[in-house]
């Protein structure tokens, strides 16, 4: 069965064990079965006795590849993986081309122990541009891009937007605030006395001259600065010799840091080069990737990953891991936004620090996805060369931190395994806290630690809606119970992808520590060390006391221990993210207007009409035919909204 890696992406998890891909259990000879594969093209993947997949591959030729594992001797990683590997799935593909784009998808899907995982799940930020409201807002957006306008990224950071926005508000005042503040604003705000806005808000500037100002912005965004570094120039002079002083000096202020952005974006190149420039780099078992983005001679910005399952592997084979998984996810591009640089992806060129093992075969993939040919370079002079010891600086940089770090708190884990009397050093900490204001809108969260740090991929929050529970001992026991449960009930496949804690860390006291000791005593859990983390005499921090099963007084660490910074830091992200979502529960309550109880009322209605009238006391002076003016409101929904307000 051919399938295409494209509709692969869009199908349902169960074709590929069903119609779409031949499953066959290898418990008895595994070499055997590898040997009646399909001599073409395709995915491989490995699953182990309870059905997860433990390894992903490509093959020009799924019989010789597959039964290549059968033949000679291996390294100590693949060995491992075939003493657990007992199913084999296979999918076809029609090119060699389609098979390494379907790796890199079902590699990211599956998140498989045994390959090398470019971890970077979370979403990038970008720049939003609303061309929907008549005066267009910039700002910052992350999430899925459903909103109308124009989107500018994604930016390697936050801050790097956020940095971005401080220097394009100094030379083209565009607002920022939200279109409801902007609906009822009746003075100008602090903006633009700055001199970051220029209040269009309260008619201190028209329409078209506004369009004029983000039509600027819009092409600055695009990299065709000198175009309007050129009308800056003429229109200062015009306003000199028109004896315009003031717009004079302003507008040779404006002049002055839209070059402080472009001395910042730009690099010192003889050509206007697109590329990317990719480097590898390994020390101590842990492995960095990094990229720097340049397009038109502008460098657009950079990101870094740590892959996991990486530390044991090659680094010429995470390159070619990496630069896979890494274009094959179209949200990866970095250009998006910018009118025809978007050509650019992926570029012409990319340059390498290290060869790589299928170097041809990545390249004729990345030239079927720009449309014309894709070149790897490993340049050893020149300005080229400059840009790829410029990569390799920072990588270093960002991996002697991140070697420095991991030595660290290896020590610091050992120490507090030590500490706590544990069989094991704690590989994996979760961390609890409870949240609430007076009793109310209470919640629980826990946060998850380990060796690569914290995990938020493994975080979870819990809603405590049970009245019954009366203070906060008794909420901490019913989210471990939850928690525990969960586990208990998940014993089989899901403890597989979900490994026991080794330290329950409990921020509170003696009472908390035994009610959720009783908990664990009714379901029967051990092999779990439990501790609870007090603060000190009126709650000073730095003076902690830990509470430990079995151990009449507590333990008292001293002022500046590391293993007590490590407890403290675990604790604190518990407590943040506790009090995150409670923010979030009760901010949601206390947005609740007249508007929810009227039926046919959603989210949506409500912001539009919001956004058309500014507030419910405005809605309540509107009329029948107002009402209506409003997108989706029906003439009965209209006079059902006008009758309710007027209750």
């Amino acid at each position: 069965m051919v399938v295409s890696p494209h509709d692969f992406v869009r199908c349902d998890p169960s074709i590929l064990g069903g119609s779409s891909g031949l499953t066959m259990a290898l418990e008895d000879d595994l070499k055997k079965m590898a040997e009646s594969l399909p001599d073409g093209p395709g995915v491989y993947r490995f699953l182990d006795e309870g059905g997860r997949v433990v390894y992903v591959g490509k093959a020009k030729s799924l019989r010789k590849r597959t039964s290549s594992y059968f033949t000679g001797s291996h390294g100590p990683r693949t060995e491992a993986m075939l003493r657990q590997a007992k199913k084999l799935e296979m999918t076809l593909t029609e090119t060699e081309n389609e098979a390494l784009i379907l790796e890199a998808n079902l590699i990211k899907r599956y998140k498989p122990p045994y390959n090398v995982l470019l971890k970077d799940d979370k979403s990038h930020p970008y720049l939003h541009l609303n061309h929907q409201h008549p005066f267009p807002r910039l700002s910052l957006y992350r999430g899925q891009r459903k909103e109308g306008g124009r989107f500018f990224g994604p930016y390697p950071s936050v801050h790097a937007v956020r940095d971005t926005l401080k220097w394009l508000q100094k030379v083209f005042p565009i607002r920022q605030c939200s279109d409801l503040q902007f609906a009822n604003r009746s003075r100008p705000c602090l903006q633009y006395q700055i001199k970051r806005c220029t209040a269009p808000c309260c008619g201190r500037e028209g329409g078209e001259e506004y369009a004029a100002r983000v039509s600027n912005l819009v092409l600055f965004l695009e990299g065709r600065d000198k175009a309007i570094e050129r009308d800056m120039k003429k229109a200062m002079w015009m306003a000199s010799e028109a004896l315009d002083f003031e717009e004079a000096a302003r507008l040779r202020d404006r002049l002055h840091c839209l070059k402080q952005v472009q001395d910042r974006r730009r690099l010192n190149l003889s050509k206007e080069l697109d590329l990317d420039v990719a480097v590898v780099l390994k020390q101590d078992g842990v492995v960095i990737a990094l990229f720097l983005f340049v397009r038109r001679g502008l460098l657009l910005g950079s990101r870094s990953f740590f892959p996991e399952n990486a530390g044991d592997v090659a680094v010429e084979e995470v390159m070619n891991t990496f630069l896979a998984q890494y274009y094959a996810n179209p949200d990866n591009r970095f250009d998006q936004g910018l009118g025809k640089l978007e050509s650019t992806w992926p570029p012409p060129e990319v340059l390498i620090n290290v060869a790589m093992v299928e170097e041809e075969w990545l390249a004729q993939v990345l030239t079927r996805l720009r449309g014309s040919a894709v070149h790897f370079l490993q340049p050893v002079r020149g300005e080229k060369r400059q840009l790829l010891e410029m990569a390799e600086k920072n990588a270093e940089e960002l991996l002697l931190r991140r070697v420095g770090y991991h030595s660290l708190q290896s020590r610091d884990r050992m120490e507090l395994g030590r500490i706590l009397e544990m069989p094991q050093i704690p590989e994996r900490i979760e961390a609890y806290d409870i949240s609430h204001f007076q009793d109310t809108h209470a919640v629980g969260s826990q946060v998850v630690f380990t060796a690569q740090g914290f995990q938020k991929e493994a975080y979870r929050r819990y809603a405590l809606e049970d009245d019954s529970l009366a203070d906060d001992t008794a909420r901490m026991a019913d989210v471990l119970e939850r928690r525990l449960l969960s586990l208990k009930e998940g014993e089989g496949e899901e403890a597989v992808t979900q490994p026991w804690p080794d330290l329950i860390l409990l921020d509170g006291g003696i009472g908390q520590l035994h009610a959720v000791l009783a908990v664990a005593a009714e379901l029967q859990i051990d092999g779990i060390t439990f501790c609870a983390i007090a603060k000190g005499p009126q709650r000073n921090a730095g003076r902690e006391r830990l509470f430990l099963q079995g151990r009449e007084s507590p333990i008292i660490l001293s002022h500046g221990s590391p293993v007590l910074l490590l407890l403290q830091k675990i604790r604190d992200e518990a407590h943040r993210f506790a009090v995150g979502f409670h923010r979030v529960r009760r901010q949601k309550e206390q947005r609740r207007s007249v508007l929810d109880e009227i039926p046919g009322i959603g989210s949506k209605k409500k912001r539009a009409l919001l956004r058309r009238f500014g507030s419910v006391s405005a809605m309540q002076e509107a009329d029948t035919e107002s009402l209506m003016s409003v997108s989706g409101i029906s003439a009965e929904l209209a006079r059902r909204i006008e009758q309710h307000l007027k209750k």
